[in-house]
């Protein structure tokens, strides 16, 4: 690609991006709220995936990892 597109297709970006957020910020700002409550159960499932499930599966882990 030439360079002075490179350059106009990121103005273009960056002027589209400046028009929606002055467009939908009341609606991005009010859903915050929303989406953090959302996001606590979420992480909650996903983080704590790493802790083991007491099946024999993580036994041979566990025992992989003394040797």
């Amino acid at each position: 690609m030439d360079r002075r597109f490179k350059i106009t297709l990121a103005i273009f970006f960056v002027i589209a991006l400046i028009l929606l957020w002055g467009e939908h910020k009341v609606h991005l700002l009010g859903a915050l709220p929303w989406l953090i409550l959302l996001a606590c159960p979420l992480l909650h499932v996903f983080m704590h995936g790493g802790h083991g499930h007491h099946s024999p599966q993580g036994k041979k882990g566990d025992q992989r990892d003394e040797q």
